[in-house]
Formats: structure tokens, C-alpha cells, sequence
């Protein structure tokens, strides 16, 4: 047995029941969810119409980083994925460091998310105190991902299709204001309008960037249900060019619409660009409508992103990097304790709100991105090592590989790089390198100055 057999072995006992359409949909639904309905306004406030740009951008760095992903989890399924990865192809401090930094990303992002969700309901009922959304809609969120990993794919997949659904018909209303010419006011002349296609310049068009990566963030959680999927190589796949198809329609092609609908000023100073945008056609009911998916969206990736953190957890705890009781599982295959302390980042966020409700989401924002940029850098570093090994040591084919190694994994690498020495330089990111920075020393320092560590759960 070699080293990441063994590694796998230690991550035995969850349920290999998610289908490869469950994965398809849990990938999309962890991406499109409050980075698209609300965080594309602060983007569209920093870039304007070249907001486009900006997300295109993201895309083809999700595009990389997907092919990185797909080609290692295809070669190992496992729940520990890029965590696991990282360990073995470069070092246990690496594999440490990668997985404490995005479960920390993610639990904070589940904070964000449900943030929004409070944020949302103010639309139909404003008198009431944000807490009682979060309370009552978290209870839910977790008791679902306590129950079975199962009712977990249910619900993602038809949380995902109703969000699908809904964009699907958002485009084809938009498209349709856009060119119709009985409606002159919008269209792409607007793109001109209020400051030109570049209000704030390329440097703003590249600030923007930063929030589109948070907005794409969770399309990598595909490589962790991998390890709960009945048939990984199949599903992984399917995944992939899925994933990547529907974000490019729906990211690229709704931000397109939204700035031609309306000003880009006024879309920074409203709720949800979508919901903006509804009430700007004055159809009536639509931006009712519109909220309740976003509600729904923020739920979705909340959903996903407690299943992530979850199994993250899990993961560290079997490596013995965790308390053993957090890798232990209950008689649903769920690792409820490693559940419950995920949860951590909905109190945080209950707190934030509570405290500074004008500047909540932002705030927990810009805290989630470091671990998640930190942990995007990581697998195109990994990735190199990865291919590096193999060529060197050879191995079975594989049915996917990505293109153009190594100037492919180099350039993302750059990409990641360059955006996360960008968030020092702007507002709404200015915590994340002061937050990350001292976050990744005090676990460098965990790792080799912990003492009695536990040994991994034996297989």
C-alpha cells in the first residue's frame, strides 16, 4: 500500500451515495449563490460595465483550476481531496496548512452567506430582527446535513434547479429589454454612460476580479464529494464541463444584461443587482420573485458549504491534525461533531451583524478570502508537483488531463498570486491579508509545536 492509499484508508466510512448529477448540481450550487446575487454589486461598483471583464477573467482562472482539480481527483477520489493532495505531493505542513485555511474560508463564507439571507428578508419584512433568520434557517440547513449525505444531495440538487431555472429565465427577459426596440432606454449604450466602459479604469476592471473569485468560490468542493460519489471518474467529469459551461452562461451572460439594464450607478446603490434590476421594468411581483431566489441561492451554497467544511474537518481529524472525536462518525455516516463545530462561522456572523449590521457581509468577506485565495494558489502549486511526480514516476493513464502543462498550472499560480497581493492595496479587502497572514503563522506554529498529537483513526 503506498502513502495515499493510506491516506484514503484513514478517510474509510462515509456513504458513496451522491450520483453524478448530485455532484454537477453541488458544484454549481456552491458557486452561484451570494458572490452572484449581492457580491457582483460591490464588483459592479468598483468595475462598471467592465464588470464583464472582470468576471471573464475569474472564469478562465475557475477554467484552470478546474482542469488542476479534475485530473487529481480522478487519479484520487477522497474526501481529504486537495488537502490530501498537498500532503502527499509536497508535505504534511502543506496538506496541513491548505485544509485548516479553507475550512476556515468556508466557515466563514457560510457566515457571509447567511448574513445575505438576513439581508434578503428585509425586503418583505423589515421590522424583523435579522437574528431570527439566521437562527431559524441555520437550525434547518443543519439538521439536513445531519441526517444523510443523501438528503444533503437532494436538497442541493433541487435548491440548484431552482436557481438554474430562475437565471435561465432572467436571461431571456433580459435579453429580450435589451433588444427590443419599443424599449430604447436599455441596451448596450449604457455600457458608455456614467464614467464609459472603464469608470475607474483598468485598475478597477482588475479590483473586481478579487470579488469575482469569491463568487466562484465552492465550484472546487466537486473534488471533496468526490469521495461520497458512487462513481467518481464518471462524476468528476461530468462536473467539470458542466460546471464551467454553466458558469460562463449565467455569470458572463447575466452581468452583460444587468449593465445594460440599468446604470451601473444605480446598481451599486440598491439591494441585489437582480432584484434592481426587476424593479427598474416595474414587472409586477418580479422582484418578489427575484428575492426569494436569491434567498434561495444563499441557502444553497450555505448548504454546500456546510457539507465542505464537514468533511474538511473530518478529514483533518483522521489525519491526526484534529481532535479524534471530530473524525468519528454517527449512524447516518455524517460526521456530526466535526457538523457542529462548522457551525461556528453562523455564530460568528450572528455577532458581526448584530454589532455592525451596514458593514456585516463585507466584513466577513473580506475575512473568508484569504483562507480561500490561499487554498486556490495551493492546488496549482500541488498540481505542478503533482505532474511532476508522475512524469517522473509514471502511473496508470488518465481519462483527463489538463492542457498545456506546466505554463497552464504556472499561470494560474501567477493569477491567484497577483489577486491576493492586490487585497492589500483595496477597502473592502483591506482585513484579508491582515487577518490571513497572522492566521497562516499561528497554524504554522500549531503544526510543529503541538503537542500529543493524535495518531489517525485506524482503518
Amino acid at each position: 500500500m503506498n502513502n495515499f492509499d493510506k491516506i484514503t484508508q484513514r478517510e474509510h466510512g462515509l456513504q458513496k451515495k451522491l450520483t453524478a448529477g448530485q455532484m454537477s448540481m453541488i458544484a454549481i450550487g456552491g458557486a452561484i449563490g451570494t458572490g452572484l446575487f449581492l457580491g457582483s454589486k460591490f464588483a459592479i461598483g468598483f468595475a462598471g460595465p467592465s464588470v464583464i471583464l472582470s468576471y471573464a477573467i475569474g472564469a478562465f482562472i475557475t477554467l484552470l483550476l478546474m482542469g488542476c482539480l479534475a485530473e487529481m481527483t480522478i487519479a484520487h477520489p477522497t474526501t481529504g481531496s486537495f488537502g490530501a493532495y498537498a500532503e502527499h505531493y509536497i508535505s504534511p505542513l502543506a496538506g496541513f496548512l491548505v485544509r485548516y485555511a479553507y475550512w476556515a474560508a468556508i466557515v466563514l463564507a457560510v457566515g457571509t452567506e447567511i448574513t445575505a439571507v438576513a439581508e434578503y428578508m428585509q425586503f418583505w419584512f423589515k421590522d424583523v430582527p435579522a437574528w431570527i433568520w439566521i437562527v431559524s434557517f441555520s437550525s434547518v440547513l443543519i439538521a439536513v446535513n445531519a441526517f444523510s449525505v443523501k438528503a444533503f444531495g437532494t436538497t442541493e440538487y433541487w435548491f440548484s434547479t431552482i436557481k438554474i431555472f430562475a437565471i435561465i429565465g432572467f436571461i431571456i427577459l433580459g435579453a429580450y429589454v435589451v433588444i427590443s426596440p419599443d424599449l430604447p432606454e436599455y441596451g448596450l449604450h449604457n455600457y458608455s454612460l456614467e464614467g464609459g466602459f472603464l469608470p475607474h479604469g483598468w485598475t478597477g476592471m482588475w479590483v473586481a476580479v478579487v470579488i469575482s473569485i469569491f463568487s466562484y468560490l465552492s465550484v472546487e468542493m466537486i473534488a471533496v464529494a468526490a469521495g461520497e460519489a458512487e462513481n467518481p471518474e464518471q462524476a468528476v467529469k461530468k462536473a467539470f464541463y458542466a460546471t464551467i459551461l454553466r458558469l460562463g452562461i449565467f455569470y458572463l451572460t447575466t452581468l452583460a444584461l444587468i449593465v445594460a439594464i440599468v446604470p451601473w450607478t444605480e446598481i451599486e446603490q440598491g439591494q441585489s443587482p437582480f432584484v434592481t434590476v426587476m424593479q427598474t421594468l416595474k414587472i409586477p411581483y418580479a422582484a418578489g420573485i427575484l428575492n426569494f431566489v436569491v434567498v434561495v441561492a444563499a441557502l444553497s451554497a450555505m448548504n454546500s458549504q456546510l457539507y465542505i467544511t464537514t468533511r474538511m474537518m473530518f478529514s483533518l481529524a483522521r489525519g491526526g491534525d484534529a481532535p479524534a472525536g471530530l473524525g468519528k462518525l454517527n449512524a447516518h455516516g455524517i460526521p456530526f461533531n466535526a457538523l457542529l463545530l462548522s457551525t461556528s462561522g453562523i455564530a460568528l456572523a450572528t455577532i458581526v451583524y448584530t454589532l455592525f449590521p451596514d458593514t456585516a457581509f463585507t466584513l466577513m468577506v473580506a475575512l473568508s478570502m484569504f483562507g480561500a485565495l490561499f487554498t486556490w494558489m495551493m492546488i496549482f502549486v500541488t498540481h505542478y508537483f503533482f505532474r511532476i511526480h508522475r512524469n517522473n514516476n509514471g502511473g496508470p493513464a488518465l481519462s483527463f488531463q489538463l492542457k498545456g502543462f506546466p505554463v497552464t498550472t504556472l499561470l494560474g499560480f501567477i493569477l491567484m498570486l497577483a489577486i491576493l497581493i492586490t487585497t492589500a492595496f483595496t477597502e473592502i479587502f483591506r482585513m484579508t491579508l491582515v487577518f490571513g497572514i497572522p492566521f497562516l503563522a499561528l497554524l504554522i506554529l500549531l503544526f510543529y509545536f503541538q503537542k500529543n498529537r493524535k495518531p489517525p483513526i485506524p482503518s
